[in-house]
């Protein structure tokens, strides 16, 4: 979200999303609030601290790290007084094991990525810092169910080789689609009381598609995805996990105004550039699209899918189609708003 004060943000989000609140990042306030600097303050034993291109790995622990940790214990100290005795869902997300090994750098200036062992280790570091963090995120909340979301922007860019070398003038190696899995599995069965939902809002080289499947194969118990990144293949995907019971959070509203509906197709090295800087806001204002435009997107793709509508008011979430980070405060305010009005409007359309 944009904005700077979690206490106000959350105001925000628990008054637009009464049923499915979230646990806002704020990476206006600089590098440490960022997607992957506020999960790198989660590993266990594998300090970082800001580099030219992002974050890297190092030997000790300092500022730079203590920053990012006091950013995430601020939030969570404003989420226990603002969100006092709620009651239900509440949904927190870190970055993905995949998407944080293509953007954190070891002390050679090559992604994580680069290094198998590293990226092991990563995943394993990882996985011991989200639970610590779902089991806090919990004692702050104990009548919430925690959702846990693995954000993981990058994932199509690793599957097909397509993260730069420290030189920028490589690529690395891709990643075997059968070996993928595994670290998202890894960091979800960490948590098992949570939740699990998996987030791929990229494309990889040349338009490749979403990996939907891969995603369901890693334990999720629900995909996150961007509904206008949704073509042919894709659409089969999405039947495959309906039918198989997985939840479906459909990004059908646009995050930015008047832009596209999501990251499109994902640089890891812009990624890990815009985390040690923060993301910009787009000049002007704006509206997300009508309640109408989004219920008939969501709804013209499961006539397409010829799935029972009962399914899609049981399975499907709608959300915007990224973070908001980048989009005016009155935007993404607006933008909430709007998922959740479409998510009624969409429900009794089913039953009409």
């Amino acid at each position: 979200m944009p904005g700077t004060d979690p206490a106000e943000i959350l105001r925000i989000v628990l008054g637009e999303l009464p049923d499915l609140p979230f646990l806002p990042e704020l990476p206006a306030r600089g590098p440490g609030a960022d997607m992957v600097g506020r999960t790198a303050a989660l590993l266990a034993g594998m300090p970082v601290e800001t580099a030219p291109s992002g974050w890297r790995l190092t030997d000790a622990e300092g500022r730079d790290l203590r920053r990012a940790r006091g950013f995430l214990a601020h939030d969570l100290d404003a989420l226990e007084e603002v969100a006092a005795g709620y009651q239900g869902p509440f949904k927190v997300q870190v970055c993905g094991p995949w998407t944080l090994a293509a953007s954190i750098e070891l002390a050679s200036h090559h992604p994580a990525l680069a290094d198998p062992g590293a990226t092991r280790d990563l995943a394993v570091s990882l996985a011991e810092g989200v639970a610590a963090h779902v089991a806090e995120v919990a004692k702050r909340l104990p009548g919430a169910r925690i959702l846990l979301q693995l954000d993981e922007p990058a994932l199509p860019a690793v599957l097909a080789g397509a993260v730069p070398t420290a030189s920028g003038y490589g690529r690395l190696p891709p990643v075997d689609a059968s070996a993928a899995p595994d670290g998202i599995r890894g960091v979800l069965g960490a948590a098992p009381q949570a939740f699990g939902i998996v987030h791929c809002c990229g494309r990889g080289m040349h338009g490749a598609p979403l990996p939907l499947l891969l995603l369901g194969a890693a334990g999720a118990r629900a995909v996150s995805f961007d509904l206008s990144l949704v073509r042919g293949p894709e659409e089969d995907a999405v039947a495959e996990l309906a039918e198989a019971g997985l939840g479906l959070l459909a990004g059908a509203v646009p995050a930015v105004p008047g832009g596209g509906m999501g990251a499109g197709e994902i640089d890891p090295e812009r990624l890990r550039e815009r985390g040690a800087a923060g993301p910009v806001s787009p000049a002007g204002g704006g509206a997300p699209d009508t309640v109408h435009a989004v219920v008939a997107r969501i709804a013209g793709l499961w006539r397409r899918l010829g799935l029972p509508p009962a399914w899609c008011a049981e399975r499907v979430v709608l959300t915007p189609a990224c973070g908001l980070a980048g989009a005016p405060p009155g935007y993404a305010r607006a933008a909430l708003a709007r998922c959740r009005d479409a998510a009624r409007a969409l429900r009794e359309e089913l039953e009409s």
